[in-house]
Order: structure tokens, then sequence, then C-alpha cells
């Protein structure tokens, strides 16, 4: 009986897994809505000045869901309620997304588009702080795992609004409201998680004036280095393998990404629950961020398609597992329960400022000494993270 007293407690993997495809609700909306059926709007509605435009949008929306991600996650941190600024996020970006059809200018289009992006962190901010109050750290590694299928499930609702059946603008809104909702609401309505008031808990000020912040800091930092890799490979990639091999079609090249998402999946699971069983909840971390750079010097010396296909599936693999659990571990270091949502919303900043450095470092490089110049150099960005990770302390 003593025994089973001091065993942990454990989230029920049946929420685990709402939780996780409630995750994947971000990416099924903005994967195909920003990177196919966006551009093409835009395109409609300014003409020759389209990527200009696609530009001001882009980079405004990075600067609103910063701050979204870290006002709602604060908000809610005060409410105490996740689930009402989640289902009211999801609400307002369902509406919102239909009503994209409507803007008849581009400055109506940009307005929505902004307006979107913050009620997609209105959903997704308070998501975010929600699995770090009902998973223990003896399930972080599996719950990063699971969350490596936000991004394969974004790649596949791509091919879905991309249906030859489906070829409206409306028509293709509404599969990802759909999918949006289909997604998020089994997690919200019958996810039926149990409670640890352990996870929540207010610390006495004295208590947490002695929580360390350099793990946490670490933690962020390493993922900035890895995202500003994974960025820079996710706008440049086409042209990339086009300069390896005119011949390689588009289709051959969405391929080869999702495939690298789709064997990204098992790999985190079971990279995660070995973390969990082996209380190492920063080895995968370390090996992953470790082969995210191996694979960018392959790339750099890939001189034929087929070296350039496999070192970039070694790259995107590793990243895809890397981030996943990153996601999972990074709620075991914020200092203070209490402030989980603001301090997620700050984590999020590793998402969103690779965007506003990515092109400047692009632009820099590229034009001057070639893609193989700016492949070592994510790769040494890639390496510091690896000597971030190696340096924290195993348990924190």
């Amino acid at each position: 009986m003593a025994a089973e007293a001091a065993a942990p407690r454990r989230q029920s993997t049946r929420f685990l897994l709402l939780y996780a495809l409630a995750s994947a609700g971000g990416a099924i909306a903005y994967v195909p809505f920003l990177t196919l059926l966006l551009p093409a709007r835009m395109a409609d509605l300014a003409g020759a000045a389209d990527v200009e435009w696609l530009g001001y949008s882009t980079f405004l929306g990075a600067v609103v869901a910063s701050i979204g991600g870290i006002v709602f996650g604060w908000l809610s941190d005060r409410t105490g309620d996740r689930r009402g600024w989640i289902a009211g996020g999801l609400l307002l970006a369902i509406l919102l997304l239909l009503a994209v059809p409507l803007a008849k200018d581009v400055t109506a289009l940009v307005a929505i588009i902004v307006a979107w992006q913050l009620a997609l962190n209105m959903m997704l901010g308070p998501l975010a702080a929600w699995g770090g109050d009902l998973v223990p750290d003896e399930q972080k590694g599996l719950l990063g795992g699971l969350l490596a299928l936000s991004p394969a499930l974004g790649a596949w609702s791509g091919a879905l609004v991309t249906l030859p059946g489906v070829v409206s603008l409306e028509q293709r809104l509404v599969v990802i409201a759909a999918l949006m909702a289909l997604a998020i609401l089994p997690a919200l309505l019958a996810g039926r998680p149990q409670p640890f008031p352990e996870l929540i808990q207010r610390e006495a000020e004295g208590e947490a004036a002695k929580q360390p912040a350099q793990p946490a800091v670490r933690m962020w930092l390493a993922r900035l280095l890895v995202q500003i890799a994974e960025a820079a490979l996710f706008a440049y990639l086409y042209f990339w393998f086009r300069s390896i091999d005119p011949a390689m079609g588009d289709h051959e090249k969405a391929g080869i990404f999702s495939i690298a998402l789709t064997i990204a999946v098992p790999v985190a699971l079971l990279a995660g629950r070995w973390a969990d069983r082996n209380d190492r909840p920063f080895t995968p971390l370390i090996l992953a961020a470790a082969l995210s750079s191996v694979g960018l010097v392959g790339m750099a010396l890939a001189g034929d398609a087929a070296s350039a296909k496999a070192a970039y599936l070694g790259f995107g693999i590793a990243t895809t597992v890397f981030l996943s659990l990153h996601s999972g571990q990074m709620l075991r270091v914020l200092p203070r329960p209490e402030r989980r949502g603001r301090d997620l919303g700050l984590f999020n900043l590793t998402n969103t400022i690779p965007s506003l450095i990515m092109p400047w470092l692009t632009i820099s490089l590229v034009p001057s000494f070639g893609f193989s110049t700016l492949f070592l150099l994510l790769a040494g960005l890639a390496g510091c993270a690896v000597l971030l990770l190696a340096t924290l302390p195993r348990r924190v």
C-alpha cells in the first residue's frame, strides 16, 4: 500500500490523445491557410503587388501572434479558466476564417488576417498552458512525442483542402474550419482529465524566489536556434531543391516534406517514452539537435538530388522530433506555475522571432555565398543548441 501511495499519478491516455489532437488544431488551421489559400487570395486582390502585401500581412501577423500569445496566456492565468479562452478563440478564429472571402480589397484582407492571428493565439496560448496544468513530469516525454502529430496533421490537412472536388475558396475555408473544430472540441467536451492540483498551486513568495530561471532561459535559446534553421528551410526548401535538381517536380518536393513529418511521429513517440521511463528528459533533445546539425552539414555538401533528399530527410525528421519533444519538456522548466500561460507566451516568441530574422539572414548570405554557406551557419546554430542543452542539470 505504501508503494502504491508513493507511485506517481498519471494522466489518462484518453486525455493525452485528445489534447495532442487539439494542439494539432492550430497547425491544421494555419498550415494550409497561410501557405496555400492566403497567397492565392492575396494574388486575386493585390495583383502584381501580391508578394509585397503578403509580406506585410506575414510580418503584422507574426507581431500580433507574439503579443496575443503572451496576453491571452496571462489572462488565462489570471482567470484560472483555460477552457473558456480556448473555446472563445476557436469560435472567433472560425468566424474570421469564413470572413476571408468577404474582403473586397487588400486592406480589409490584411485586417482580417491580423484579427485571425490574434484569435488563433487566444486559443493556442491557454491551450499550451492547459497541458502544463494537467500532465505530470513523468509523462512530459510522451506528451512531446504526441505533439509531433501537429506538423504532420498540418501537412495532411493541406492535401485535404486541395482535393479535386474542393475547388472554391469558400469550400476550402469551410473544410479548414470543420477540421479545426473536429480537432479541438473533443478535448474540451469529452477529455475528462484527472486534476493535478500540485501542478497549478501557487508558490509562496520565498519559495518562488528560489525557483531557477536559468534552465528556462537555456531551453528558450536552444529552441530559438533550432527554429531559425527550421524557418529558413520551410521558406526556401523549394528554391534549394530547384538549385540541386531543376527537373524535380513540385509534387516530389512536397512528398519529401510530408515523409519527413510522418516518420517523425513514431520516432518522437519512442524517444519521448524512453525519456520518461529512464528519467532522462533532455537526452533526446540533445541527440535530435545534434542530428539536425549533421543533416544541415550534409545538405551543405550535397551535390546531387539523392544526397540532397537523404540529408534533408535526416534534418527534417530530427528537427520535428526536437521541436515536439521540446514543447513537452519546456513545461517542466517554467519557474512559476501561476504564470505558466504568460511564460509560455514568451516561449512562443521562439516561433515568431525566426520569421523576422530568417529573411534578412537568407538575403545576406545566399545571393553572394550560396545555400551551402547558409546551411553551415545554421548547422553551427543547431550545434550551439546542443551545448546549451548538454549543460542542463538532469533534474530541474
